[in-house]
């Protein structure tokens, strides 16, 4: 079998140590690829969901505040660290999916000349997921650009300042929004809209593998008498709402919607990519049931995290798959989605 490759990594710039609390996981790059090439791992596609800051909690500090020339050297260190390790590790650019019109301009340009194989972006922004009109820009130059996106959880998901244990942002928090995010996404009409769109869920998805018959009842929601009308049914006239009287006082909530996709949103979902990253057999095999082998991706999360990467490939081989399966897992659909050969 070819090498494993880890499609979820991280590593950090020297100078954000002398700036932030960091695991010093994030600066030992040959460390981590000699551990990883030691059991097989040959490929690590890295990328950082924050550019030029950190994940950890720090007071008054804003990821999303970065002047472009901090990202853009942020992104010429990241492209040597790749030529330097090449082919051991391959890298992702980051972007702000809500930044505007120069970010998207540059972030495009920085992954057409440089040494980079996908882009990565986070699940939501300072409590907006990306269904918002704002990210319009974004998933239209995404489309055209045509590198796989990978989902990755902010460092403040939605909620974060209602948890006072950061662990619990950190492990649960996180896990939710990658959910909520892939939900929006689907019921916004996004992943209709633009059906060429590769996306990669981190985290495995979150619990979105699990939901796909929760999503499916909100699109037509049977205790309120069926679905609600299309978009396309709204603009040729007023929607007959099932299961009770219009809009306003006595009226089913579902009438205040519309639905702007053609399908239950489980056929979407099936177009996703699903990440590894959660050493949870029930929600693999719940992402293998939604997809099929074919749409999943080996990642660790490491580093930082500090899962022994011996059980995240165990996880995989434990699978009750193929042989053929478990190496399009470990290697093979990684290798055709980022072109590593």
């Amino acid at each position: 079998m070819p090498g494993i490759v880890d499609i979820h990594g991280h590593i950090t710039h020297p100078d954000l140590f002398k700036r932030f609390p960091m695991p010093p996981s994030l600066l030992d790059i040959e460390g981590m690829l000699d551990r990883k090439s030691a059991l097989g791992i040959d490929t690590t596609v890295v990328g950082s969901p924050v550019g030029f800051g950190t994940m950890m909690p720090v007071p008054g500090l804003d990821n999303y505040a970065q002047p472009l020339d901090q990202l853009a050297s942020f992104h010429e260190w990241l492209a040597s660290e790749v030529e330097k390790h090449r082919p051991r590790l391959a890298a992702y650019v980051y972007l702000n999916p809500l930044g505007g019109d120069a970010e998207l301009e540059q972030a495009a340009q920085t992954a057409r000349d440089g040494p980079f194989v996908g882009l990565i972006v986070n699940t939501s922004v300072q409590g907006r997921y990306l269904d918002v009109p704002e990210a319009d820009d974004f998933f239209g130059m995404a489309d055209e650009l045509g590198m796989p996106i990978l989902l990755h959880p902010p460092a403040e998901p939605v909620g974060s300042s209602s948890v006072g244990d950061f662990r619990l942002v950190e492990q649960v928090g996180r896990f939710l929004d990658v959910t909520m995010c892939l939900a929006t996404l689907v019921f916004s009409g996004r992943l209709e809209q633009c059906p060429n769109l590769r996306l990669i869920a981190a985290t495995a998805g979150g619990a979105i593998g699990l939901l796909g018959n929760r999503l499916d009842s909100a699109y037509a929601p049977r205790h309120y008498g069926g679905p609600p009308p299309s978009a396309a049914s709204e603009r040729s006239g007023p929607p007959e709402v099932r299961g009770g009287p219009g809009p306003g006082a006595g009226g089913p909530p579902i009438a205040r919607y519309t639905n702007q996709i053609a399908a239950p949103p489980s056929e979407y979902l099936r177009k996703v990519y699903f990440d590894t990253a959660n050493l949870s057999a029930p929600n693999q095999l719940a992402n293998i049931g939604l997809t099929g082998a074919d749409r999943l991706l080996f990642g660790t999360d490491s580093p930082p995290l500090a899962t022994p990467l011996e059980d995240c490939i165990s996880q995989v081989n434990e699978l009750p798959l193929s042989e053929a399966s478990k190496e399009r897992i470990l290697c093979a659909n990684a290798r055709e989605l980022f072109g590593l050969d």
